[in-house]
């Protein structure tokens, strides 16, 4: 049989626990090659960034294990399938597992889904996972995650990606749980406000650290289901679709009115 291919890869770096963690779960699967290639440095919140004004570099951390010398997640997906998959692209991409969330409009900041979201550019059906954490355990246990993608890969090795062209699994996974179902989601709506902190260097000079915020979401008017953020607040496993067509189709007719 021939080996399914997987290409690995996260926004908070190379030794990161999830990243780890995820690339032991699937290489516990049979048949499976497992490819790495992560960011040399935590790249959390970077969104869909590629380098254009530097060289990059990969560099041999294992078999089959790179870090790319100050890439992104983008970097890491883009360079990997022009230069070690050029030939043959790889059967799946996930990304992560990532400490924290992903989910609302802050998927629009995340490393881990513009590695996914590279993934389909290319025609890779693609995975973000992500373990929503609360910090009171800052190391993060991984382990109902890594249960997840080992079924949610099997299923699709079994059958099909279940998105079309372009479209990407997005996968949040409640915290304090050993055990959970899956849920169909959307994006929640999230509520946002600044938050940075001014602090003085013993030379005086004013610099700013940008602060978390909390998670506080709502959902969306007039769309049925439930959001990411609801599925998490009751203990399931959160899986939404994401399309990275941008288009609001429903203000066109609206905006062609008033361009008149």
């Amino acid at each position: 049989m021939k080996n399914y291919k997987i290409l690995v890869t996260n926004d908070d770096g190379y030794e990161a626990k999830g990243l780890l963690c995820l690339v032991k779960a699937l290489k516990e699967l049979k048949n499976v090659e497992v490819t790495v290639v992560a960011p040399a440095n935590e790249k959390s919140a970077c969104g869909h960034s590629l380098t254009l004004t530097r060289p990059l570099r990969f560099v041999s951390v294992d078999d089959d294990f790179y870090k790319l010398d100050d890439g992104t997640p983008t970097d890491c997906v883009y360079l990997s399938l022009s230069t070690m998959f050029e030939s043959e692209k790889p059967d799946l991409l996930v990304s992560g597992i990532n400490r924290g969330s992903n989910m609302g409009e802050d998927t629009t900041y995340s490393g881990t889904v513009a590695g996914a979201m590279e993934g389909v550019l290319h025609d890779v059906p693609s995975i973000a996972i992500s373990q929503v954490m609360d910090f009171t355990n800052p190391s993060g246990d991984f382990t109902l995650a890594s249960k997840t993608i080992k079924e949610i890969v099997e299923k699709i090795r079994a059958g099909e990606f279940p998105l079309p062209h372009r479209e990407l699994l997005n996968i949040n996974i409640p915290p304090h749980k050993t055990e959970a179902k899956m849920e169909v989601t959307y994006v929640g709506y999230r509520y946002y406000d600044n938050d940075s902190h001014l602090h003085r260097n013993p030379r005086g000079e004013e610099f700013y650290w940008l602060g978390l915020h909390p998670l506080n979401f709502a959902s969306r008017k007039g769309v049925s289901g439930m959001s990411d953020y609801e599925a998490i607040e009751k203990g399931l496993i959160s899986i939404t679709p994401i399309m990275l067509d941008l288009s609001a189709y429903k203000s066109m007719d609206k905006l062609k009115e008033w361009i008149k």
